[in-house]
This record gives structure tokens, C-alpha cells and sequence, in this order.
């Protein structure tokens, strides 16, 4: 039988940058202080991530300290999206950014081929971005473990802390009959027009 362990992997993408980098599997921490998942709000979730952009940190992954970020906003379209993934990776049994390609993988189903995340944020209405990122999880059992199981790894937190990010949306689905029980989709953007308003905005007097 597969030794089941928890496991997350990041992507993230921008008009100038595409990469892709997977966090290594860790070993499943302490239950203790769980909370039951269900009762997570979008708001919660929120409010850990912009607590850990609110802060300097060197995520390891080479680029030294960074942040703090300012906050970012939650956006239904990214949550849509981040749903839509963590539905696929649960009812699939499957841990990747690529869709399952199965009528659980709904944008690609659509398509006829397996989705790739900016195919599902896209479709879910999230249109017109400068950059676009997505972070999942398997097997975590609260908040304060997959924010901090992503924040311990380099390309995680390089993604929560990333600058130029300003909306996010999360998504947590639970099938106690696949492997990690437990699915998080964490997806990033920020528009085009955000950018043009930022460049827009008057500076203030020196």
C-alpha cells in the first residue's frame, strides 16, 4: 500500500515568466489543534495569508528578504477556479497542477484534454491578468498547517509573497476515500487594469 504523506507543489506564471517547481513531500506533522475544515471561512483564510505577507522573510528560494507585500483581496473568480482543482484532485485521487482529464476536471473535460491552471482560471472568468500563480496542498489538516507547510517551502512562499500578486482565491475539498483526504488549491492574479491604475495614481508631494 502507498505510505500516504502530505504533499503540495507550486506554479506560477506572468507575462514575462512561466515556471514550475514541486515542494518536497513531508512527513505528516502533530494533529493536535486541528479545527474541523468546514468551518474555515474564506475570510479566515484570507487573513492568515495577508498576516504572513505582512512580514519580511527570506523564502530560501534565493532571491534574500523579501516583503513585507501588501495585502492582497479575495477574488471569486480565483476561488471558482481553486475549487474547480481541488474538486478534480479529490474525486480523481490525483496530486498535480495538470487536471485529472476526467469528468471531474471540468474545464478539461470541456476541452477534451487535460486542463492546465491558467485554462481553469481563465475559464472560471479570470481574464485580462498580468500574472497568475497557484499553489496546492494534500493532507493538511487546518490553516495554520498549509500556510505554514507552504511558507517552509521556496516556491510556495516565494508565490504568498510575491509582490506584484493582489488577489487570491482558496479552495479546500475533503473525500475520505482518496489518498490525502483533504485538497487545497490556492490561486493567485492581478489584472492588467490594476497595473495601469497603480501607474495612474498621484504621487504625493515630496
Amino acid at each position: 500500500m502507498l505510505a500516504l504523506k502530505l504533499k503540495s507543489l507550486v506554479l506560477v506564471t506572468s507575462l514575462l515568466f512561466i515556471g514550475c517547481g514541486g515542494g518536497e513531500n513531508v512527513a505528516p506533522q502533530s494533529q493536535k489543534n486541528t479545527v474541523d475544515i468546514s468551518k474555515i471561512t474564506n475570510q479566515q483564510i484570507l487573513m492568515a495569508i495577508n498576516e504572513a505577507r505582512s512580514e519580511a522573510r527570506d523564502c530560501h528560494d534565493g532571491a534574500g528578504i523579501v516583503g513585507p507585500a501588501r495585502p492582497l483581496t479575495w477574488n471569486q473568480n480565483l476561488y471558482e477556479a481553486a475549487y474547480e482543482h481541488s474538486y478534480d484532485l479529490a474525486n480523481s485521487n490525483t496530486f498535480s497542477h495538470e487536471g485529472s482529464g476526467t469528468q471531474y476536471d471540468i474545464t478539461g473535460f470541456n476541452n477534451g484534454v487535460a486542463s492546465l491552471f491558467n485554462e481553469r482560471i481563465a475559464s472560471n472568468g479570470y481574464v485580462d491578468f498580468r500574472a497568475i500563480g497557484e499553489n496546492i496542498a494534500g493532507g493538511q489538516t487546518s490553516l495554520a498547517e498549509v500556510i505554514q507547510e507552504w511558507l517552509d517551502s521556496p516556491l510556495h512562499c516565494a508565490n504568498i509573497m510575491r509582490e506584484d500578486f493582489a488577489e487570491v482565491g482558496v479552495a479546500i475539498v475533503v473525500n475520505p476515500n482518496s489518498d490525502y483526504k483533504v485538497y487545497w488549491s490556492q490561486e493567485f492574479g492581478a489584472k492588467k487594469v490594476r497595473l495601469a491604475m497603480e501607474k495612474n495614481e498621484p504621487k504625493e508631494a515630496q
